[in-house]
């Protein structure tokens, strides 16, 4: 990880707390007690970086009319493969499989962006982060999040409410949901009354159902403020 803060190197964390690797690492057993890790918060020089970066695919996007709600929907998958993190939310759940990706395969925060962008009416993620791009190798989904965080206030909206769906076989995300809910209304800066978080199984049908893969699908409302 480079350390200059530049646009080149857009990565750097200043955050003293542990982020999960993207690096292989060895499986959780089954009677390791859940450790849970946020994911650090991005520099300033980060958050100036991708502004720069995204700003011709927003600026080339005609702009949509002030109505006085705007509805969005997210979705996304990702492929899960052995001994890599599995991060949720901002939170490296234990588990012996993660996400394969070229970002750090954040599949709910992937899916809770596309959802604003799509209720602004912009690009979505991979038109905005393409995964073509070195330098989101790696990333921390975080800041995309906060990028279409400030693309929705700077359009003059606020977030009505937000309903989020995880569908995975395994693990089992009840005892990290309000960890995961918590850290999601952090980075939206939400109040939690307005943020559902659900998760599903697949009924071992597909590569979902086979723990091969992870989805999530989000629906927001935004409102004129």
């Amino acid at each position: 990880m480079a350390t200059a803060p530049n646009a080149s190197s857009l990565f750097l964390v200043s955050s003293p707390i542990s982020t999960a690797p993207r690096a292989r690492a060895g499986s959780c057993p089954p009677s390791a007690q859940p450790s849970l890790r946020l994911r650090p918060r991005p520099s300033p020089a980060i958050a100036a970086a991708v502004q720069a970066e995204h700003q011709p695919a927003v600026a080339a996007t005609p702009k949509p009319p002030a109505l006085p709600f705007r509805v969005g929907h997210g979705f996304d998958l990702h492929r899960l493969e052995p001994n890599l993190p599995l991060i949720i939310g901002g939170i490296n759940i234990p588990h012996d499989r993660g996400c394969e990706a070229h970002s750090d395969g954040d599949v709910l925060l992937h899916c809770v962006v596309d959802a604003i962008l799509g209720a602004l009416g912009l690009p979505d993620i991979g038109q905005i982060f393409p995964d073509s791009d070195p330098r989101w190798k790696g990333a921390d989904s975080s800041v995309f999040m906060k990028e279409a965080v400030k693309l929705m206030h700077e359009a003059g909206y606020e977030l009505g409410n937000l309903d989020a769906t995880l569908i995975l076989q395994r693990p089992k995300i009840s005892p990290f949901k309000e960890t995961i809910r918590s850290n999601l209304c952090d980075l939206l800066g939400a109040d939690p009354s307005v943020v559902n978080l659900k998760a599903k199984t697949h009924e071992k049908v597909d590569s979902l159902g086979e723990n091969r893969s992870i989805a999530a699908h989000t629906v927001v409302l935004l409102m004129r403020k």
